[in-house]
């Protein structure tokens, strides 16, 4: 292997500091993977059948509020004007997701004032004299009110994470924002979209660089022995894997997919349809078609896929870490072990051991480039 630079993981992470090398250092980076294409989590692939472009792992919007990370993007793509919405089923009734005074107008049947709001969920969550939410439940109790936490966030939030919420964390929750206002988008980021045209073509405009190859199919810890011992090593692969498990498994929350193509112009009229309702067994519905407005489909058919989430085990892929304290106990061991690895770093939301965004990743992936790269 000649090369100074290895990077683990073709996922934006690694994608990232891939480019910020070849272009900062002018060394040869070599970049694996151990799927059969680039972009990680984030890849996507055209439906033969329709001409669709479809997200294999789940929709991806990318949405930042950081004009570094956008400008640095914007030099392998173009984005287009898609602002995500998401629609939630309930009983047969549809609501606007995050909650905002059209869903609470409508599932209460009154008619509100955005300055009347916050008297009327208060009054609710009052009810309830949660002071010092300890769990998911009491938290999202506390700040919307018993109703409307058992309608759109306790069944979503069981078959999610197949826990109760009251062994979940309360900071879950603050992800999903609450609206006094009809506002309805679901990011307010001052740069949103997406790629004009791909994922695909992002990621591989980014790794296109005389100094960067790639090798796909390939297992790091097959690979490991044929590591030069001055070659850094930019690990994105999960930690506890790469110290074999010595500590324990970190636990993962996994999805599965089921797709379909239907055969219909246009299934649910939106990209992201969730499902609030305990009794049905997925957790959202995602029809790709409706994030390219700007793309004719000619096909007189449309894709979607059903997404599952289940419990992660080896050989699954891990999307969320559960974060139990069990599991950050667990954690500091293995940073403990990683700051002992001059030459390797650990990086991403596998190697971290953290959910990221792909605007917080990029930003992540840049900053560590900044302070490890020789100026």
């Amino acid at each position: 292997m000649n090369h100074a630079h290895l990077i683990v993981g073709a996922g934006i992470t690694g994608c990232t500091i891939a480019r910020r090398i070849a272009e900062d250092l002018g060394e040869k980076v070599l970049v694996i993977d151990k799927r059969d294409h680039i972009g990680g989590n984030c890849h996507s692939h055209i439906n033969a059948e329709t001409g669709i472009e479809v997200h294999s792992y789940g929709t991806h919007i990318f949405h930042t509020k950081e004009k570094r990370v956008w400008d640095f993007l914007k030099r392998f793509t173009e984005f287009n004007s898609y602002r995500h919405k998401v629609v939630t089923t309930y009983q047969g009734r549809t609501f606007h997701m995050p909650v905002n005074l059209q869903t609470i107008n409508s599932f209460f049947r009154i008619s509100l004032k955005p300055h009347e709001v916050e008297d009327f969920i208060k009054s609710k969550s009052e009810l309830e004299n949660i002071t010092n939410p300890q769990n998911l439940e009491e938290k999202s109790i506390s700040l919307i009110g018993r109703e409307l936490y058992e309608a759109f966030v306790k069944g979503y939030t069981l078959k999610q994470w197949e826990c109760d919420p009251k062994e979940l964390e309360a900071s879950i929750i603050t992800r999903l924002p609450f609206r006094h206002t009809y506002e309805c988008d679901y990011f307010t980021d001052r740069y949103q979209g997406l790629p004009w045209d791909g994922y695909g073509k992002l990621f591989e405009r980014m790794l296109d660089h005389e100094l960067i190859e790639t090798r796909l199919s390939s297992d790091f810890f097959e690979l490991k022995h044929e590591i030069p011992q001055d070659c850094k090593v930019y690990y994105s692969g999960p930690l506890d894997r790469y110290f074999n498990y010595c500590h324990g498994e970190l636990k993962w929350r996994s999805l599965r997919f089921e797709y379909r193509v239907e055969d219909v112009p246009d299934y649910q009229g939106t990209p992201v349809m969730n499902y609030a309702d305990i009794d049905v067994p997925y957790t959202r519905i995602h029809e790709y078609q409706h994030l390219h407005p700007e793309r004719e489909n000619k096909s007189g058919k449309t894709v979607t896929a059903r997404e599952f989430s289940l419990k992660w085990k080896q050989g699954e892929e891990p999307y969320y870490p559960v974060n139990t304290n069990e599991d950050r106990n667990r954690l500091e061991l293995y940073l403990n072990d990683a700051a002992k690895l001059n030459s390797t770093h650990f990086l991403g939301r596998l190697g971290q051991y953290k959910y990221y965004d792909m605007d917080k990743a990029v930003q992540a992936a840049l900053e560590f480039c900044d302070e490890q790269l020789p100026s």
